[in-house]
């Protein structure tokens, strides 16, 4: 399964961030004032989506640019509960799952969407050959689908029962037929049944759609004869923070999603802001054969040679939290806490005794080697970080200088850094934060076939969590929550993935009003007068 170029998980945002079913809402502040129909409203995006297909790709532009265009069987709300999508009654016992669709849906083509069609865009997923990295994530392996056009039902047949089927399919985007028959025809438009159809797309600069008449199947019934829903919304790609900041407060744009400093200066302008708890530190090293970091001990020795409460509070600009859990985007399926006791402790002395087990030696110059190859590494962290990300990564490449460790830091935009992580590229440590809802839909990022192949970038290979995984698949639903958390648990005791940062991500709005349970929700968008 080789992957695109974006297929890095979950409603990536600044951090990686889903939810993307959901028709609920994080909190909110701000905003007020009268609701006004039609007109554009304009957002940023922080990098340029790509190849424009919903089910080949899962970064942040991608997710956030074809949500507009596209809708999923199901819909979760703010209390972690499944309403309707496309679908308006559903039910999954054991390995069955049934779905009804709701009547009258149609494509933007114009054909209808049917049962059948539902079906196949499952079928296409579920198919390894089609190389869909939702494949595992929002649906899992194995799955097969049917669609009975008379009776309006979708039934799916899974191998085992998945605990959180329902939340993977309210996050597994629905192609229309057309695009169904002709994906390339995908790659710069739209051929869903959302509730906007894309009309312009420039690359690298904007995408432009239009509304949609008589849409009513959005999440939990949504449609577009609201007042207050935008005419046209125009998606404009803007990299730097500061810009981003810049355009809301001159009224250029209606929404962005800001995580620096520049949040402080919005705030304290009143705008409007929706927000939504997240995981924004994850540190991933690469296992593949012949790093230095497919080295338990190696792995285990960078963890403690940071001190990753200072880090989250320079990453978060000191707004932060630790971390407490791999699945952090509320309404989570699993709260608790994974992380506390699990993640090896800074010790500095410590990393070094590590290091010198595992054949590094520290020279006289302070650097280590092993077989006359110094301790080189490349850290890769996200350019939409911002300054507080910029600054920790400085501080993480100053604490691992002192245990003989060169690192050398490499920020790269969303697009670059998930082609280089799944292209099994140059790099040893990225800062990388995947954020879902639900602890399975993490499954094929932690385990199984590994990068250029699958989506287990990292290369992990862990058998506790392996066992974990058995024993928590057991169960359907929230009672298996301990399982799955002590699952994640052995992960971090290995330092095969370090979450170290929580924060509240913020959505800022001028001259509009939205909800963001991950992403910003079409439906959810309210034009204020000025």
């Amino acid at each position: 399964m080789k992957l695109t170029t974006a297929a890095l998980g979950l409603c990536v945002t600044t951090v990686v961030l889903a939810g993307c079913g959901g028709g609920g809402s994080g909190s909110s502040s701000g905003g007020g004032g009268e609701v006004v129909d039609g007109g554009t409203f304009t957002m940023s995006l922080a990098s340029d989506p790509g190849n424009l297909d919903p089910q080949m790709g899962a970064g942040s532009g991608l997710f956030a640019t074809t949500q507009f265009g596209y809708d999923a069987l199901l819909s979760v709300n703010a209390k972690g509960e499944i309403e309707s999508g496309l679908a308006t009654t559903w039910s999954a016992e054991g390995t069955k799952v049934e779905l009804t669709l709701g009547d009258g849906i149609t494509c933007s083509d114009g054909t209808a969407f049917t049962p059948s069609a539902a079906a196949d865009n499952v079928n296409f997923v579920a198919d390894p050959a089609n190389q869909s990295p939702l494949l595992g994530t929002f649906l899992p392996a194995g799955a097969k689908a049917t669609g009975d056009d008379a009776a309006g039902t979708v039934s799916i047949t899974l191998t085992t029962p998945a605990p959180f089927v329902l939340n993977g399919l309210a996050s597994l985007p629905m192609v229309c037929p057309g695009g169904l028959d002709d994906r390339k025809s995908l790659a710069q438009a739209t051929n869903g049944t959302g509730p906007y159809e894309l009309t312009d797309a420039k690359p690298g600069e904007s995408y432009t759609f239009k509304i949609r008449e008589g849409y009513t199947w959005g999440p939990n019934g949504a449609s577009t004869d609201v007042k207050g829903m935008p005419d046209t919304v125009v998606l404009k790609i803007t990299e730097n923070e500061t810009t981003a900041a810049n355009l809301l407060l001159s009224g250029e744009l209606n929404a962005a999603q800001i995580v620096g400093p520049d949040a402080k200066r919005l705030e304290g302008a009143g705008l409007f802001t929706a927000k939504t708890p997240a995981l924004v530190g994850e540190q991933w090293y690469n296992q593949a054969a012949g790093r230095p970091t497919a080295d338990p001990k190696v792995r285990i020795a960078l963890t403690r040679a940071l001190d990753l409460g200072e880090l989250q509070k320079v990453l978060t600009s000191g707004t932060g939290g630790p971390a407490t859990t791999l699945a952090a985007v509320e309404p989570t399926t699993c709260p608790g806490d994974s992380v506390s006791g699990s993640v090896p402790s800074y010790d500095a002395d410590a990393a070094g005794t590590l290091l010198d087990e595992a054949g590094w030696t520290l020279g006289e110059d302070g650097t280590r080697t092993k077989d006359g190859k110094p301790l080189e590494l490349v850290l890769l962290y996200q350019a939409s970080s911002g300054t507080g990300g910029a600054a920790a990564t400085e501080l993480a490449v100053q604490q691992w200088k002192k245990v003989g460790v060169k690192v050398t830091a490499k920020s790269q935009n969303e697009t670059t850094l998930t082609g280089t992580i799944f292209s099994g590229g140059d790099w040893d440590v990225s800062w990388v934060s995947l954020n879902v809802n639900a602890p399975d839909q993490l499954v094929p990022f932690l385990s199984g076939a590994k990068a250029p192949d699958g989506t287990n970038f990292a290369g992990i290979d862990n058998a506790d969590y392996q066992a974990g995984l058995a024993e928590a698949s057991k169960t359907q639903g929230v009672e298996g929550c301990d399982a799955w958390l002590a699952a994640e648990s052995a992960l971090l005791k290995s330092a095969d993935v370090v979450p170290f940062a929580n924060n509240i991500v913020r959505t800022f709005g001028a001259g509009a009003e939205f909800t963001t349970p991950g992403n910003l929700v079409p439906t959810s968008i309210r034009m204020m007068a000025k």
